[in-house]
């Protein structure tokens, strides 16, 4: 008797040679809650047979850097078998070794993390302590990525998550291997100015919603392709219900949003949106 279905295929990835820069596909090893939200968009990669390349680098931060990576089925031609192949951009926390961490405790106000001895060992900033914490915004800023997708916040879908990495959507042009521009330096008319400010305050409202903040929010972690905002840099995601700093944090949000809206000729009431975003938060 057969465990496996008349269509059940045994992956073929071994006949494949894996050169520098590349590695099997990471999919397999996952588990079910490592993975981005039900139903799966139709680009996502799942075969076992997948292969991931190095592409390159995209951006380097204080606590992570993101990588371009092509995720392919060796062999299929993209247009010809139906695209198993798609980029990823891949955001890796630093581990004990070069790790930078300086998120504020304002932010994990209210986070728990169960065993007693990651939390010592966090606090104390240890090597292992560091390990935990880049594993631990890793997971946090995953959550919080599924959790803004769900809600139909415009973020980039969530992958996978393993260790610490994060594979998500990548925002941009994967031909030229070109990340969308960030709204601080993106050419924009004021007419496309008037349209991304609504389009911010809808993410902030629906994250209010959620009874959530960015909690660092600024024309840096705000993309724009074609006309579309996608917020991205989500480790930080604060409880506006759990973290006593929560409010402030939001109000944060809010004035750093008007005030750079503003420089550029887009009025606003910031009291009066932090107002409506608490509404939103308290039902």
């Amino acid at each position: 008797m057969s465990f496996f279905g008349d269509d059940f295929v045994v992956p073929t990835f071994t006949v494949f040679d894996i050169d520098d820069g590349q590695r099997r596909s990471t999919w397999p090893a996952t588990m079910p809650s490592e993975r981005g939200p039900r139903p799966h968009p139709d680009w996502v990669v799942t075969s076992a047979a997948a292969v991931d390349t190095e592409l390159g680098i995209l951006k380097t931060g204080k606590e992570a850097d993101v990588f371009l990576l092509e995720r392919a089925v060796p062999g299929i031609v993209p247009d010809v078998d139906g695209g198993r192949s798609v980029v990823l951009a891949a955001k890796r926390y630093r581990g004990a070794e070069n790790s930078d961490f300086h998120r504020s405790g304002d932010y994990t106000a209210g986070r728990r993390v169960r065993n007693t001895r990651d939390m010592r060992a966090m606090a104390r900033k240890s090597d292992y302590g560091r390990s935990v914490a880049a594993v631990q915004w890793a997971a946090a800023e995953f959550s919080a990525l599924c959790g803004a997708w769900s809600v139909g916040i415009p973020v980039p879908y969530p992958v996978q998550v393993q260790g610490t990495e994060i594979l998500m959507e990548f925002i941009g042009d994967p031909l030229a291997r070109r990340a969308a521009p960030r709204l601080a330096s993106a050419s924009l008319t004021d007419g496309d100015l008037r349209a991304c400010f609504d389009q911010v305050v809808e993410i902030m409202h629906r994250f209010a919603l959620a009874q959530t903040a960015h909690g660092d929010l600024s024309p840096y972690n705000l993309l724009v392709q074609d006309g579309r905002v996608v917020v991205i840099d989500l480790p930080q995601i604060v409880d506006l219900i759990g973290n006593p700093n929560g409010f402030d944090l939001l109000e944060r949000d809010v004035r750093n949003v008007c005030t750079w809206f503003g420089r550029r000729g887009v009025p606003s009431d910031p009291d009066d949106l932090f107002g409506q975003l608490c509404a939103d938060a308290m039902g």
